[in-house]
């Protein structure tokens, strides 16, 4: 059942080609916005490059936070997988991973490419590249969460990211940490550290979280 709620959403992602590539320009297109707007001072964009590019991921990852429960809630799907003897937490993990895979790993591909528009030398690249690995899939099974708890509601996108954005800060801090101290000639060990030990919280908790809102959600 796990691979086959992956395989299905996959699927009808295909299907949906125009909500990925909404993600995927809209990260392309912030990203790409700001050198145009501070000019050719190629201090200020290494400076100001990590933090650009996570917050453009992390915005970009939260245009589909909506649509990650809210198709199966409209066709009585999530009723059925509710109602069904599988784990609940199994499957709601297999739907944040199915997620990442189309909205975070685009954008992880996509990061060392931007990152030359800010003159980022090639280890800064690969770092940047590291901490968005880390760090997306976390963004992902956070925002299930949120987008569990205003399943249903009206005006729910905004309420997902008021549920969500100070969740995402530590991941926000530690990603772009990492890339600015490797620029500054420090370690970035530590920050990688940080990032993969709120992945493995992530993944303990936040199926066993998003399981339970759904069950209030639909009650």
């Amino acid at each position: 059942m796990f691979l086959w709620i992956i395989k299905r959403d996959l699927l009808l992602a295909v299907r949906r080609r125009s909500d990925v590539l909404t993600t995927l320009f809209f990260f392309v297109i912030v990203v790409s916005l700001f050198p145009l707007s501070v000019g050719p001072e190629m201090n200020m964009l290494r400076t100001m490059a990590p933090g650009v590019v996570w917050v453009a991921a992390l915005l970009a990852s939260m245009l589909s936070l909506g649509r990650m429960f809210s198709n199966d809630y409209l066709d009585g799907t999530l009723e059925q997988v509710l109602l069904s003897p599988q784990s609940l937490s199994l499957l709601v993990l297999g739907k944040a991973l199915a997620h990442w895979l189309v909205t975070g790993v685009p954008l992880v591909l996509m990061a060392p490419i931007l990152g030359i528009q800010y003159d980022l030398p090639a280890e800064a690249l690969s770092v940047l590249t590291v901490s968005l690995l880390l760090g997306t899939p976390v963004l992902s099974l956070i925002g299930a969460i949120g987008a569990a708890l205003t399943l249903g509601l009206r005006g729910g996108g905004v309420l997902v990211s008021l549920l969500v954005l100070p969740l995402y800060i530590p991941v926000l801090i530690f990603g772009s940490g990492a890339v600015e101290a490797n620029m500054a000639g420090l370690g970035y060990d530590a920050h990688f550290s940080l990032l993969g030990a709120f992945l493995l919280v992530s993944l303990v908790f936040s199926p066993w979280a998003t399981a339970a809102s759904l069950r209030v959600s639909m009650e």
